[in-house]
């Protein structure tokens, strides 16, 4: 942050801020990991939820005033927010609002990331922020929004956009800006086959990280314009920010590393190849996301567990982890876990293994049962003796299989019905 921007200069810009996070979105390549929930209500990290990231982000940087703007199968979703996220007083003018898509304006579901915004205007106008930032639901990192705001206003700006650095490959995947000197974007382009790379670097491209802060009279007058256009998808990525770039002024705010400099830690965990990496990671001896900062903790709802419990100490039958993180109400009984990270609930039975897996909350695994580079969704009960991620072609044929070979396992894949619809 520029060393002008003192903290009472930033606070006020925060205050004046309201946030809305877009949670309403399904996340398909997370294939059958949300059948049943929301892409941001997916479990992370042992005890949070994807969604837990922006909301922490904020509450940490002093914006206490967010919406939830929910639509795809949004019940666990809106259940975490109210047990985890309900401790904002609102008689202070906190609040964390949920923001579900009911017909306000129009007499569809939300149409795209501009229109769910736009559905709410009445909403905004009553709450009257002097400026609005706009979150994705649906990633990992953790970002101070307070110098992004001041440099929003310090720039003169009428809506930044919040960036990171990929590489060209991935880049095809986001929108990518390109900039002048002072950072402003004159050019912006929505998942471009050939992404242009940065001046100066043939290996990466300046790519959005679906974070913007707008003028709120700005945002205003875009979104009923973009309404009014019967052609458009109403979507920020590719209607809004390219028909207002010529005209405004739209600057890039690079993501990075207060202290180092250097590129900040975020994940899209969009697909089960990247959910499983990144859930891995957390395993590290050091790794990049720290959740044991105490400067910058990640909130959650917290449910009463009792510790972690390991039993028997036999040769052939000893209760253990290793290189791995166990959550709370977990219970190995005389079963081996290696570099891998169970999350809440899970009880591992005796002389089963499990390695480079993520467990989420209330699986049951079996005796004698072998885990290997998988993803057992929550619920699950693997019966004694099974095995997966030893024959690819036998996981193929009863699970789902990702690129890079992690076997995403579901309660519907093993015949057991959580969720009655008949």
């Amino acid at each position: 942050m520029n060393p002008t921007h003192s903290a009472r200069f930033v606070s006020r810009l925060t205050r004046d801020t309201i946030a809305l996070i877009l949670a309403g979105g399904r996340g398909s390549r997370l294939r059958q990991l949300t059948l049943w929930r929301a892409k941001p209500a997916v479990p992370f990290g042992g005890k949070f939820r994807i969604i837990d990231f922006p909301l922490s982000n904020c509450v940490n940087s002093g914006i206490r005033r967010i919406g939830v703007l929910t639509q795809y199968k949004a019940h666990s979703l809106i259940q975490h927010i109210q047990r985890g996220w309900g401790f904002l007083r609102g008689e202070f003018g906190e609040f964390v609002e949920l923001l579900p898509a009911q017909q306000r304006i129009e007499s569809s579901w939300y149409a795209g990331t501009a229109d769910a915004v736009y559905q709410n205007l009445d909403i905004l106008r009553n709450h009257n922020p002097e400026y609005v930032l706009v979150l994705a639901g649906d990633h990992i990192y953790k970002m101070d929004y307070g110098p992004m705001i001041a440099q929003h206003v310090e720039s003169q700006a009428d809506m930044t956009i919040g960036c990171i650095e990929v590489d060209l490959q991935r880049a095809r995947e986001f929108g990518v800006m390109t900039v002048d000197a002072d950072d402003r974007i004159t050019d912006f382009n929505e998942k471009p086959d050939q992404p242009q790379p940065l001046p100066g670097r043939d290996d990466v491209a300046l790519a959005s990280m679906g974070i913007y802060v707008f003028n709120t009279g700005f945002l205003f007058e875009q979104l009923i314009k973009d309404a009014d256009k019967p052609y458009s998808s109403h979507d920020f990525g590719h209607d809004i920010i390219p028909s207002v770039i010529e005209k405004y002024r739209v600057f890039a705010y690079p993501f990075r590393d207060m202290e180092s400099g250097q590129q900040a830690y975020w994940r899209d965990v969009g697909t089960v190849d990247a959910y499983w990496q990144a859930n891995q990671e957390l395993i590290g001896v050091t790794p990049e996301l720290n959740l044991y900062d105490e400067d910058w903790p990640v909130w959650t709802y917290q449910e009463q567990l009792p510790p972690a419990k390991f039993v028997f100490d036999d040769e052939d039958r000893r209760g253990m982890a290793v290189d791995s993180m166990v959550s709370g109400g977990c219970l190995i009984s005389g079963a081996t876990v290696r570099h891998s990270l169970l999350f809440s609930n899970v009880k591992v039975n005796s002389w089963a293994q499990v390695t480079d897996s993520l467990v989420l909350p209330n699986v049951e695994i079996g005796r004698y049962s072998r885990v290997r580079r998988a993803v057992i969704d929550k619920g699950c009960r693997l019966p004694p003796e099974t095995v997966i991620g030893e024959d690819p072609v036998q996981d193929a044929g009863r699970f789902h299989v990702t690129p890079e070979g992690i076997v995403l396992v579901t309660p519907e894949m093993l015949g057991q019905e959580l969720h009655h619809v008949r």
